[in-house]
């Protein structure tokens, strides 16, 4: 049994960033050595000193999308939000929907002035839909006028600038959430990483329901998680194949990266060229086989996302780490500091 209590830990709200920092790679670092179990304080910026030419990143290069949408039900003109979560494909779109109990079959819900309508095609559970979208034009457009940046519900203050939930390498549109690791790089720091000889392999995966869903589970092997679409390229598991028989060491940037490349890899096989769905959970007694190294931010307690760092580094190990942050008032969560498990 995995006790989802065990990865609780206390953290006084005023710790929890609001805002981006002005300069991205100004924001600390914690450095952590999972075999000596050591870490130290750092800046961001110092990662350099720890990478080198026998070092591949991986970095996911999703694109959030302006998924959050405020429209009127047509029959009642009640006022529904809608969080665009996954792309199902022939415009069908998995959903949360906000209040659910006033959204039932059929319901068409506006926004826009009907710029863009949604007809609920299916009820799941813990409030997830499926919506049909009905518009003319290209989707994209319409919601970068109709929809807003999802920020997750701890943070308040308004985003004064849109691209700051984004990475600036950010490509692939499609995220409900930013893969947060990757917001301490700037295109200056990718460069010297560069610089230094060590290579950079972009993958794909759009953050769903999967990567942010609370446990609820008293035991947390028993959490469903939900499945999220991922992209590996035949260039870059070639890239990635090559590092491996080289002995290089592989540093996923994000908890995504780590779950693309851990579910894209196989014994026997390696990497491979992919266009899937993953739905992997990884908690302790899981046994990597993609990545060496992680780069991640502070995660929520008893979420997932800590459960998948301490399979990494041992979960007393990360949970000290965790409370001396708490201690150098580190902030935390997605505009918030990062470590570094080397």
């Amino acid at each position: 049994m995995i006790r989802t209590e065990d990865y609780n830990y206390n953290l006084p709200e005023e710790l929890i960033a609001q805002t981006p920092l002005k300069v991205r790679s100004e924001s600390r670092l914690m450095v952590l050595d999972k075999e000596n179990k050591t870490y130290e304080d750092k800046k961001f910026s110092d990662i350099l000193d720890y990478i080198t030419e026998n070092d591949v990143l991986v970095l996911n290069d999703t694109k959030v999308i302006p998924a959050r949408l405020y429209g009127v039900k047509e029959e009642t003109n009640a006022a529904i939000e809608l969080l665009l979560l996954k792309d199902l494909g022939e415009n069908r779109w998995q959903t949360l929907a906000r209040p659910q109990r006033r959204v039932k079959i059929g319901s068409i819900i506006s926004f826009g002035d009907g710029m863009l309508k949604a007809k609920c095609v299916k009820l799941l559970e813990q409030g997830v839909c499926e919506f049909e979208l009905i518009y003319d034009g290209i989707l994209v457009e319409i919601l970068d006028k109709l929809g807003e940046m999802p920020l997750p519900p701890y943070i308040h203050e308004k985003l004064m600038d849109k691209s700051r939930y984004q990475t600036v390498y950010a490509k692939n549109p499609g995220s409900a959430a930013a893969p947060t690791a990757g917001l301490h790089f700037t295109k200056e720091l990718l460069k010297k990483i560069e610089e230094k000889g060590a290579s950079i392999v972009y993958v794909t995966l759009h953050v769903g329901l999967g990567t942010f869903r609370p446990v609820d589970e008293e035991d947390a092997s028993l959490h469903k998680m939900h499945t999220e679409y991922y992209e590996v390229s035949k260039e870059a598991a070639e890239k990635l194949n090559k590092a491996k028989k080289e002995g290089k060491r592989i540093i996923s940037v994000g908890t995504t990266s780590t779950r693309t490349l851990e579910s894209n890899y196989k014994e026997g096989v390696g990497f491979r060229e992919a266009c899937e769905d993953t739905s992997i959970f990884i908690y302790p007694g899981y046994k990597f086989k993609a990545i060496d190294a992680l780069i991640t931010n502070f995660h929520l307690p008893k979420s997932t996302l800590i459960m998948l760092v301490s399979a990494l580094a041992g979960r007393e190990f990360i949970l000290e780490a965790y409370n001396h942050a708490v201690e150098e008032k580190y902030r935390f969560f997605s505009f918030g500091d990062a470590m570094f498990i080397k």
